[in-house]
């Protein structure tokens, strides 16, 4: 199970983040029900990793318009296990997004640090 708070009205959670050569990162991510992707970094946390660029991508943000990002390749320690993920490179706060989140329960209690958990459902 992972776990975190609601802060600033947004829940968080801790990341353990591995790019290429051995390196790590711990970071600090929104929950952000609304990305559909895996996770994004700012462009220095991805230098600091050095992460494998893998391609350019187009997405419609939610106000209508069109943003183009590059995407890498790392690696995100997640309920215990090393995930391979792809990372949309944001010059914001890192996300956690939708694809991420799959295959798990998200509960959160919307108030100030309030808990955030998310757990790995049930196989049927």
């Amino acid at each position: 199970m992972i776990t975190g708070a609601v802060l600033a009205d947004e829940g968080r959670i801790r990341l353990t983040v591995r790019g290429s050569r051995g390196r790590e990162r711990d970071i600090e991510a929104v929950v952000d029900t609304g990305y559909t992707s895996w996770l994004t970094l700012p462009p220095d946390v991805i230098a600091a990793l050095s992460l494998q660029w893998l391609s350019l991508d187009r997405a419609t943000l939610a106000d209508g318009s069109e943003v183009e990002f590059d995407v890498y390749a790392a690696k995100v320690l997640w309920d215990g296990r090393v995930r391979s993920v792809f990372v949309d490179k944001a010059d914001a706060d890192p996300l956690v997004g939708m694809a991420l989140l799959k295959g798990y329960e998200l509960k959160m209690q919307i108030r100030t640090r309030g808990k955030v958990t998310i757990k790995k459902l049930a196989r049927r």
